[in-house]
């Protein structure tokens, strides 16, 4: 979405977007607790190919291809590394549920992920067409939006996971409930992106929304360290979901927001798919490290209470264990990104995309300087005069500095504005 020449318009596209986004996650939870309870989990993944069929339709009939002056080749060296090193490293880190932190099967993965993205940051340096150009994410406002999303997603993976498994596991609740249990914390998360993206971004910028976004989703999770196996969902989950739900709500809008900002229109993709890709790769690595870390923490509290390990209120005290070593780390990195949020963002309204920061928006006044004759009453011309003067037509044209236009107000001048003259 490019809505650059309107701060306020953009502003409201995107939190727009981001409720969009949490009715497609409300949707979700809701028809995959239906899936899972009446036909088997592994809908969950069929459903995706229809809704791909879909999208594909949807796209061949609306979407048009705007012509571009040269056919830029892949950039294939690039997709074959920066494939390869996120998968290394995904595939590392679920490993060590299994194989331990320290076994060859988790580091190696891991530190030739690390390599093969050493090597793409290389490789994107040198080519003529990269795959990411580098300014894009090294700009100071859009690298804290892409950090703010990725930890986002991987912050955001301990609820998801963790208190899906308490809500079954320990509550006893249905897939179909489990998935209404959510939708207030996606509700939230509604409201905040509307809240940050129409009413707060166009007057302070992403600065000190993120943060406190983040702030608020940290004190979601440490609430989450209280649930127990006698704790209920109305005293015990629902007002941590709320919290982080607000939270996450003024973290998703304002980041998509300013992670798209100031580019290119010809950037503009690679800007919106960066977002994307934050956020998966986030989830991802998230899914791997608190799965590893609950397998481990479970692991550690029955070696500790070996006498008593096959006692089931034993194994629920580990795995209750397990469950707040998630949300506590998952409460550390929302800190985290809360200070990196505060320190990475500039202050003040996002930056207008260059393409687009000198024309006014439609349907809008626009005061334009040019230089008008003034007929003298003898009938000859008097010296020109810088004036500045609302251009009277619906949607203004720019005028080009030294241009010729009679007095502002009359027929000429709203056709010579028109004409951009």
């Amino acid at each position: 979405m490019t809505f650059a020449h309107d701060v306020d318009e953009r502003g409201r596209a995107f939190g727009i977007f981001g409720a969009v986004s949490g009715a497609g996650g409300a949707l979700g939870l809701l028809l995959g607790g239906i899936l899972t309870q009446d036909l088997s989990w592994r809908w969950c993944l069929y459903v995706n190919l229809v809704i791909a069929v879909i999208a594909f339709v949807g796209a061949l009939v609306f979407l048009t291809d705007a012509t571009t002056p040269e056919r830029t080749r892949l950039d294939i060296a690039g997709t074959v590394t920066a494939v390869l090193g996120l998968v290394g490293i995904v595939y590392g880190l679920g490993n060590a549920a299994a194989k331990g932190w320290s076994d060859v099967g988790t580091l190696g993965p891991v530190v030739v992920g690390v390599v093969l993205l050493i090597v793409f940051v290389l490789v994107e340096r040198r080519v003529r067409h990269p795959l990411l150009p580098l300014p894009v994410v090294l700009d100071r406002t859009r690298g804290a939006a892409y950090l703010s999303v990725g930890i986002s997603g991987i912050g955001g993976f301990a609820v998801f996971l963790f208190l899906t498994y308490y809500l079954q596991d320990t509550l006893g609740f249905t897939p179909i409930r489990t998935g209404l249990a959510f939708l207030p914390m996606v509700a939230l998360v509604m409201v905040g992106a509307i809240l940050s993206g129409a009413v707060l971004m166009p007057r302070t910028g992403p600065r000190p929304i993120v943060p406190l976004g983040c702030l608020l989703a940290a004190v979601g999770m440490a609430l989450l360290t209280g649930i127990g196996a006698g704790s209920g969902y109305a005293g015990g989950v629902l007002p941590a979901l709320l919290v982080i739900g607000l939270g996450l709500g003024l973290i998703f809008g304002p980041g998509q927001n300013a992670a798209t900002s100031g580019v290119r229109s010809d950037e503009s993709g690679v800007a919106s798919a960066m977002v994307n890709i934050a956020q998966q790769v986030g989830g991802s690595i998230g899914l791997a490290v608190f799965s590893s870390l609950g397998a481990t923490t479970i692991a550690s509290y029955l070696a500790a209470h070996a006498a008593t390990a096959a006692n089931p209120a034993t194994v629920t005290a580990a795995t209750l264990a397990s469950y707040h070593v998630a949300f506590w780390i998952a409460a550390g990195l929302f800190l985290g990104g809360a200070a990196l949020a505060a320190l990475l963002f500039r202050s003040g309204p996002l930056p207008v995309d260059p393409d687009a920061a000198s024309v006014p928006s439609q349907h809008s006044a626009s005061t334009v300087r040019t230089s008008w004759r003034q007929p003298s009453s003898a009938g000859s011309e008097a010296p020109r005069s810088s004036r500045s003067w609302i251009c009277p037509t619906r949607t203004p044209v720019p005028v080009r500095s030294g241009s010729s236009c009679v007095r502002p107000g009359s027929a000429r001048a709203t056709r010579s504005c028109a004409r951009g003259r």
